[in-house]
C-alpha cells in the first residue's frame, strides 16, 4: 500500500505582476525614472553642445564629468529611455529602473578597469566611474522601492503575491470584521 504525501507547492513570483493603475508605488517609480532621465539628458545635451569628438579619449569636462560625443549620445538615449519609463509607469518603470541601475554599476566597474587604457572610448575618468555607481544605486533604490524588503506592509501587492494564503486569510478576517461592524450599526 503506497501512501502519497502532499508536498506544498511553492508559487513562483514574477516581478512583473501588475499593480493597480493608481497604486502609490507607481509614483515612486515614475519620479525616479524622471529624475535620473533628466540628469542624463541634461548631461548628454551639454556634452553635445561642446562639440567634442565622438571617440576623443581625452574628452571634455561638462558639469564636472568627462565626456565625448559617444558618451553624450549614449546619455541622451538612456535619458530618453528613462523618460519613456516615467510616462509608462508601474511595473515597467520599476523594472527599467532596476535593470538600468545594474547596468550602470556594471558600466562603472568595466570603465574603472579601462581608465588608463586605449580602450577607454567613452573618455571616462574616476569622477565618471563614481557618477555611474551613484546613478546605478539610485536607480536600483527607486526601482526596488516597495517591491523588496523584509517589512513590506500587508496591503502591498508584492507582499500579497508572495504570501497568497496569508493574504487570503487576512482578507477574510477583514471582510468578516467589516460585516460585523455593519450589522452592529443597523
Amino acid at each position: 500500500m503506497a501512501t502519497h504525501t502532499m508536498l506544498p507547492t511553492r508559487r513562483r513570483i514574477s516581478l512583473n505582476e501588475h499593480l493597480p493603475v493608481d497604486h502609490r508605488l507607481s509614483k515612486v517609480y515614475r519620479v525616479g525614472a524622471g529624475l535620473m532621465g533628466l540628469v542624463l539628458l541634461a548631461f548628454g545635451i551639454l556634452g553635445l553642445i561642446d562639440e567634442v569628438g565622438f571617440f576623443d579619449t581625452r574628452g571634455d569636462t561638462v558639469a564636472g564629468l568627462n565626456t565625448n560625443g559617444t558618451l553624450s549620445v549614449l546619455s541622451i538615449c538612456v535619458g530618453l529611455l528613462l523618460f519613456a519609463g516615467m510616462v509608462i509607469g508601474g511595473n515597467f518603470a520599476s523594472t527599467l529602473n532596476m535593470v538600468l541601475g545594474v547596468l550602470f554599476i556594471l558600466s562603472g566597474f568595466a570603465n574603472l578597469a579601462l581608465l588608463d587604457s586605449d580602450l577607454n572610448f567613452l573618455a571616462f575618468r574616476i569622477q565618471n566611474v563614481l557618477f555611474s555607481f551613484v546613478v546605478g544605486i539610485l536607480l536600483m533604490v527607486f526601482g526596488m522601492y516597495g517591491r523588496v524588503g523584509s517589512a513590506l506592509p500587508h496591503d502591498n501587492p508584492y507582499w500579497r503575491a508572495r504570501h497568497p494564503g496569508q493574504a487570503e486569510r487576512e482578507e477574510r478576517v477583514l471582510s468578516q470584521a467589516q460585516l460585523s461592524a455593519r450589522n452592529e450599526k443597523e
